[in-house]
């Protein structure tokens, strides 16, 4: 089905398709990232380098939260787009 041929709930199914994936990678980033700073932590910190590596985990971990948030009005959304149900004859 082409783009232009798309009912406006098939568009909001693929954008939240895309969001969900975001919001996986986003995790696996912050679990990644948490595990390498608390292995190396005091290393950081010698290196001065502990205020940009806490910046970008904040940054990711807020990221993973505005996808949830914007996963769920997108769901909520979806639920008012859908055709009402057909009516047995």
């Amino acid at each position: 089905m082409s783009a232009d041929t798309k009912t406006p709930l098939e568009h909001v199914h693929d954008v939240l398709a895309q969001l969900k994936e975001m919001r996986h990678y986003a995790k696996n980033n912050v679990e990644t990232l948490t595990a390498q700073w608390l292995l190396f932590d005091g290393e950081l910190k010698k290196l001065k380098h502990v205020g940009a590596i806490d910046t970008l985990m904040t940054r990711q971990s807020e990221l993973h939260d505005a996808l949830n948030e914007e996963i769920v009005a997108l769901e909520e959304l979806a639920v008012t787009l859908q055709p009402p149900p057909e009516e047995a004859s």
